[in-house]
């Protein structure tokens, strides 16, 4: 799901890190709305209203929405800096560091939500958007910019595009290869759509310690991932071992 880049990836791969990575940003979109009222997974609205808000020369709060969009930018920043500098030393951990990365800020805002909330409302964003900056560089990388998985914007329009071609692609291999896209794109809207009403249920219990679940389901996702990997390593080298007793 992580490991797996360049050919070696397949539809089934994209399909498991769209459902995980989906679902967490579907819990921080709606707890950050909640918690905030300010969107926390994307910078489309933001750049909207900094725009406004300059036009009326209201120039503090054009900075505190050019703040949510650098800290979007700085977390795909940190993301693909991470990654690159990782590699050149360890090929198994360059994926797996930025996802702890963001857990560990996902649970250090579950723990303090409360305050910011109340005392630094713009920290509690700003955080946020650098967290789903990271992970959506991340899948972008991982994936080679086939799955995006904190706004539906795009989504929605591919889809669109997608379906629309259905009644005019003919030959098998064209509407074999638009069903998997066609089934990446729902996936990802439909696990957004979960880990979002999740969240909705939730928050009025919990709060922001929802953002403690995404970091849980993150965290899984790894050790998942890292045990499949041993699993296999070691089948491999059972079999290898039993072809050379032979």
């Amino acid at each position: 799901m992580f490991r797996h880049k360049g050919k070696t990836r397949t539809l089934k791969h994209n399909l498991n890190i769209a459902s995980l990575l989906s679902f967490v940003a579907g819990i921080v979109n709606v707890a950050g709305f909640l918690a905030v009222q300010r969107l926390t997974t994307n910078v489309t609205g933001h750049f909207a209203f900094f725009v406004d808000e300059i036009f009326k020369l209201n120039f503090w709060q054009g900075f505190i929405y050019f703040l949510y969009i650098f800290f979007f930018f700085l977390g795909s920043f940190a993301s693909n800096f991470i990654v690159e500098t990782i590699s050149k030393t360890s090929d198994r951990l360059i994926y797996i560091i930025p996802t702890i990365v963001e857990s560990i800020i996902l649970l250090l805002l579950a723990v303090s939500g409360q305050f910011l909330i109340s005392k630094n409302p713009n920290l509690l964003a700003c955080s946020l958007l650098f967290a789903m900056g990271l992970q959506n560089s991340l899948v972008t990388k991982i994936s080679n910019a086939t799955v995006r998985t904190t706004h539906l914007t795009g989504l929605f329009t591919d889809l669109g595009i997608e379906l629309s071609q259905l009644f005019f692609y003919r030959e098998k291999d064209q509407k074999v290869k638009l069903y998997s896209s066609i089934k990446l794109r729902l996936t990802i809207i439909t696990f957004f759509f979960f880990g979002g009403l999740l969240g909705g249920i939730l928050y009025p219990t919990l709060g922001l310690y929802i953002l403690a679940i995404a970091a849980t389901v993150l965290i899984i996702g790894v050790i998942y991932d890292n045990l499949k990997l041993r699993l296999i390593i070691q089948s491999r080298k059972h079999h290898h071992e039993k072809k050379s007793d032979l």
